[in-house]
This record gives structure tokens, C-alpha cells and sequence, in this order.
């Protein structure tokens, strides 16, 4: 029989990481899978398979080297138990690096119980005055709570409840399926570990009922459209007394019909009467907090020109400020004039001067060039 150290193709005083790392390049080679009806690969897959499972054991693996093989066959003859001896069955040494590599198909274990309950999404809409603000809304939701009658237990009377027959408790069970391990949720049990014998009559043995929850949510000033609010333990209870799932509350922002937001930042077009803008003046806007704003307009103001209010804007979450406010000037050009108007303004057109329209001017300065003079 070949040694073992010779046949993972390491030293003797190998560590544990260079053990396994020799032995899964090897198994990977050798695998029947990767090798159909070649007798001699599987053989060498069989032959890794009992050397690493020999070497990965820190006490098999001493007993080895104080006694080579003739401590395998001591052991194989006192049924694998004591002695020293080594226990070559049971999965191998690939199934373990198979759960390693591919999770809980391989038979990564999860902790035996009932599961945590899921987590549960509330879409709220809020208007952009709220989103500034910030507010206190209430929400029913429906949602699985603990069953009162048996305090979330699922046993009438609150009875304990028994461990599984079938998984021992461990809520999982597993198969040797070839040279892999399988390892599947208890159909027994569900993966609860523990039975119920006397199922509580209101919850049929779940611990949990279905019912309307309402709950009080604290909205932040400064939130923005998409911003997900998280509430630890709101979501749906667990069966038998497991944890409650998460509540996530994504929130979306109204539309406004006077401003726009770009993040921080409040956008507010105004119309500005055309004498206001030619002569100068004043505006009174309105800003998000729900006062006003004196906003003075210098003459020639152009349709476009923008005012910035600083500090005007939105609140910033964490109560880091607030942003800015932009108005944008639209100049307004009048409709529905009566004769005496029009006719004012034909004398002031005659009565205008060059340069009194630079934008007009300079643009068909332009297009006189284009057309070559």
C-alpha cells in the first residue's frame, strides 16, 4: 500500500493547509466525473480519498506516523472506534472539501430552529413639503404577528415541544449520494429540530397569525425620491418564536406643481412681466418652507437669467444644512393689447436707438454674414 504523504505528493511534516490544498488539486484531477470509464483515475480517486481522510485527522494522522498502515488495519479491525485507529468511512475527504466549495448543496449546516420571519416593503409617497420637513406617518400593514393564545410557541397550553425522530434535532439531514454528501431540510420537521405533538388550535401549531399591524414612522427631513427607510424586527414574524423579519419602507416624492428638485437644490421658473424685466423691479417668490422671498430684478433682466436665494433650498439629511434655491427669469411677452398699447409701443420702437437690442442685433449681424453681405 502506497504511503499515504506520497500519495497527496507532500512532506510529512505538512500543515493542514498544504494537506488540503494538495489533496483538492489531486481529487479535481482524478474525479470519475472528469474521468468516465477510466478504472485506473478511479482507483487513484479512491486511493486520495482514504489518505487524506487519514491525514486531515490530527490524531489518525499521528497514530499514523508512529505506526504507518498497521494502524489503519488495527483500527479498521476494532470497528474504527478507539486504538488510535481511523474511521475511513463516513463521506471522505472530498465531501468536505465539496461542502467547503459549494455551500449547503455539499452540506454546509445551518443552524437547526425555526427560520426568521421574511422581510416585508411599504411604498409611501410623501409631497415635496413633507420630504423638507420631515413628518410622523402612520402605516397599517399586513403581516404575520405572534399567536396571543400560545404566546408564539405553536404547542397548546405552551406545551415543549419534542426533538425531531427523523434529524435528531438538527432540522437537517443528509445522504451519502455516490462520493458526495447531501444535506436537505428535515421534511419531518421542516428544519424546526423539534416536533409539536399538541398543535395550538388558533395557529395550527405555527406560533403566528396573520393579522393588521400599525405602526408609527419617523420621516426625515432632507429624504429624497427612492430612499429606503429600515425598521429592525417590523417585518413578519418567525414561525414558533423565531426572529421577526426587517420592514422596509421605500419612499417616493410627489411631483410639485410650482418647484424642482435636483438634489438639494430647489429650481423655480417665474414669468416676469416684460416692463418689469426691461425697467427693473421686484418679485415676491414662495420657497419651500412656505414663506416668501423678495427677489429684485435688475433692468434688462433676460429671460433665463437665474437668482440664486442661498440657503433656501432643500434640508439636507443629518441635519447638514440645507441647499440653495435657483430662480429662473421668464420674461413674459403681453397678450390681448389694446389700441393705445400698441400704439405705445410702436413710438417706442421708433423712438429706439442701436445697441438698445444687443441679442437681436449682434444674432442678424450674424446671418447678414452668412448670407455673404
Amino acid at each position: 500500500m502506497s504511503d499515504y504523504y506520497g500519495v497527496l505528493g507532500v512532506e510529512r511534516g505538512a500543515d493542514d493547509k498544504t494537506l488540503k490544498s494538495a489533496y483538492r488539486k489531486l481529487a479535481m484531477q482524478y474525479h470519475p466525473d472528469r474521468n468516465p470509464d477510466n478504472p485506473a483515475a478511479e482507483a487513484k480517486f479512491k486511493e486520495l480519498n482514504e489518505a487524506y481522510d487519514v491525514l486531515k485527522d490530527a490524531n489518525n494522522r499521528a497514530a499514523y506516523d508512529r505506526m504507518g498502515h498497521d494502524a489503519y488495519t488495527r483500527g479498521a479491525q476494532q470497528g474504527g472506534g478507539g486504538g488510535g485507529g481511523f474511521n475511513a468511512g463516513g463521506g471522505g475527504g472530498f465531501a468536505d472539501i465539496f461542502e467547503e466549495m459549494f455551500g449547503e448543496m455539499g452540506g454546509r449546516r445551518r443552524n437547526a430552529g425555526p427560520q426568521r420571519g421574511s422581510d416585508l416593503r411599504y411604498n409611501m409617497e410623501i409631497s415635496l413639503e413633507d420630504a423638507y420637513s420631515g413628518k410622523q406617518a402612520t402605516i397599517d400593514i399586513p403581516t404575520q404577528i405572534a399567536c396571543e393564545s400560545c404566546d408564539g410557541s405553536g404547542s397548546e397550553g405552551n406545551a415543549t415541544p419534542k426533538t425531531c425522530a427523523m434529524c435528531h434535532g438538527a432540522g437537517r439531514v443528509r445522504a451519502q449520494q455516490g462520493f458526495f454528501t447531501v444535506e436537505r431540510t428535515c421534511p419531518t420537521c421542516q428544519g424546526a429540530g423539534q416536533m409539536i405533538s399538541d398543535p395550538c388550535v388558533v395557529c395550527h401549531g405555527q406560533g403566528r397569525v396573520r393579522r393588521e399591524k400599525t405602526l408609527n414612522v419617523n420621516i426625515p427631513a432632507g429624504v429624497d425620491d427612492g430612499t429606503r427607510i429600515r425598521l429592525n424586527g417590523e417585518g413578519e414574524m418567525g414561525a414558533r418564536g423565531a426572529p421577526a423579519g426587517d420592514l422596509y419602507i421605500f419612499l417616493s416624492v410627489e411631483p410639485h406643481s410650482v418647484f424642482h428638485r435636483e438634489d438639494a437644490d430647489i429650481h423655480c421658473e417665474v414669468p416676469i412681466p416684460m416692463v418689469t424685466a426691461t425697467l427693473g423691479g421686484a418679485v415676491e417668490v414662495p420657497t419651500i418652507d412656505g414663506n416668501r422671498a423678495k427677489v429684485n430684478i435688475p433692468a434688462g433682466t433676460q429671460s433665463g437669467h437665474q437668482f440664486r436665494l442661498r440657503g433656501k433650498g432643500m434640508s439636507r439629511l443629518h441635519n447638514r444644512g440645507f441647499g440653495d434655491m435657483f430662480i429662473e427669469a421668464r420674461v413674459e411677452t403681453p397678450v390681448k393689447l389694446t389700441k393705445r398699447q400698441q400704439e405705445l409701443l410702436r413710438e417706442f420702437e421708433d423712438a429706439g436707438e442701436a445697441g438698445s437690442h444687443p441679442h437681436t442685433e449682434g444674432f442678424f449681424k450674424k446671418v447678414k454674414e452668412f448670407w455673404g453681405g
